[in-house]
């Protein structure tokens, strides 16, 4: 079953359509932008110093004072626009609550200094899920977990349109594995149906279309999802193993008789066609029953010797 086959059977919910996407915010390097702003500085400190010694003039001081102070509080402010962008992080950047975009970006950056910009990790993570007890398809209670490795992917997304990006991907994990958990059972009875034991690799790959499905509207990809907690809760985990072994000696025996059956004919064949001794229907039925017992037998037999004829 290919990936487009399992997505049209997935029951994904309906996720409302993004409201804002990501874009990159205008931004410079920011070393320029230190050296200048520590320039501005140092001008406003000397004219401010120029101004409270060198000028006898009391309009001139007050002007060349004054001139001092905005310069310095506009390379102070100048200053305030600076971020550094650690590998694996970004900043949202909003001017007057509207989205301005995102640096992704890392070292030293310069933007807006009105601007507010928001940290967000886009590196990799990894969220497990509690064990969770739920029925499955045929309504036994069983217990499971699952691990999501996933990252953001939309910061944008992540930071509008949840209010908790890292709560909404825990609580729609939880969500999702609950919903796989329902639709399917532990073991089905019916060898052509999907189980959660015994299709692993199709129930995962649901439960990661599902997911992606849930959290898209987020901004967050899945990398990868995986059960790590499967079984039976305690309260039936003894009677289903019954019913496990009682089924796994059903199908060894099923294998054993099919086996005899082959050897049987094969011998009766072999006799017949080496001419080795000739017999009637009554002693063929005989020889039959005879192998079957010794080859399906759960012990070792105990050998009866004729030491008569063949037909005493």
């Amino acid at each position: 079953m290919t990936r487009h086959d399992l997505s049209a059977t997935v029951d994904t919910p309906d996720m409302p359509a993004p409201r804002v996407r990501e874009f990159p915010a205008r931004s410079m390097s920011g070393g320029s932008a230190l050296l200048l702003g520590l320039l501005g500085l140092m001008a406003g400190a000397g004219l401010i110093v120029a101004g409270g010694t060198a000028v006898d003039a009391t309009g001139a001081r007050g002007a060349l004072i004054a001139g001092g102070v905005v310069v310095a509080l506009a390379a102070f402010l100048s200053l305030c626009g600076l971020n550094t962008v650690a590998p694996g992080e970004a900043r949202v950047v909003q001017l007057f609550g509207r989205y301005r975009g995102t640096i992704r970006e890392d070292g030293l950056r310069w933007v807006n200094p009105f601007t507010s910009r928001e940290k967000i990790s886009t590196r990799v993570r990894n969220h497990e899920t509690a064990v969770l007890k739920v029925n499955d398809a045929y309504g036994n209670p069983i217990e499971l977990a699952a691990v999501v490795v996933w990252k953001v992917e939309d910061t944008a997304q992540a930071v509008f349109e949840v209010d908790d990006y890292f709560e909404f991907v825990s609580t729609q994990t939880e969500a999702a594995v609950r919903h796989i958990a329902i639709e399917y059972p532990y073991d089905a009875h019916d060898e052509s149906a999907l189980s959660l034991r015994g299709n692993a690799e199709e129930i995962t790959e649901k439960l990661a279309l599902e997911l992606h499905a849930r959290v898209e509207a987020a901004g967050v990809q899945i990398i990868e999802s995986r059960f790590t907690h499967l079984a039976y809760a305690p309260e039936i985990a003894s009677a289903m193993l019954q019913r496990q072994q009682a089924g796994a000696v059903v199908a060894a025996r099923r294998e054993i008789v099919d086996g005899a059956v082959g050897m049987v004919e094969a011998a009766l064949s072999r006799i017949a066609e080496q001419d080795i001794v000739e017999l009637d229907e009554e002693r063929k039925a005989a020889m039959v029953s005879n192998l079957m017992v010794v080859l399906c037998g759960d012990r070792s037999p105990q050998p009866v010797l004729n030491t008569g004829t063949l037909y005493q």
